[in-house]
């Protein structure tokens, strides 16, 4: 009856404690739930970001031909 009882409160125990670990668990993904769409956002405007410079850098390349096209017409 000992060991009966005995291994009946390491069950509690065990159940008590995987409780906790599926909570912490949620939590986590959750976090990582968070975490993955800050990552997505931080994409989109790193996307939006380098396509506006590469945009200006073609024009700024397009300017520079026209005006040494320009040069060489006035000559």
């Amino acid at each position: 009856m000992k060991e009966i009882d005995e291994l009946e409160e390491q069950i509690e125990k065990a159940e008590e404690a995987l409780k906790k670990v599926r909570e912490e668990n949620i939590s986590l993904q959750d976090e990582v739930n968070s975490l993955w769409a800050m990552m997505d956002e931080m994409t989109k405007s790193d996307i939006e970001n380098w396509s506006h410079i590469m945009d200006e850098v073609k024009s700024d390349v397009i300017t520079r031909t026209l005006m040494v096209t320009k040069k060489k017409a006035d000559c």
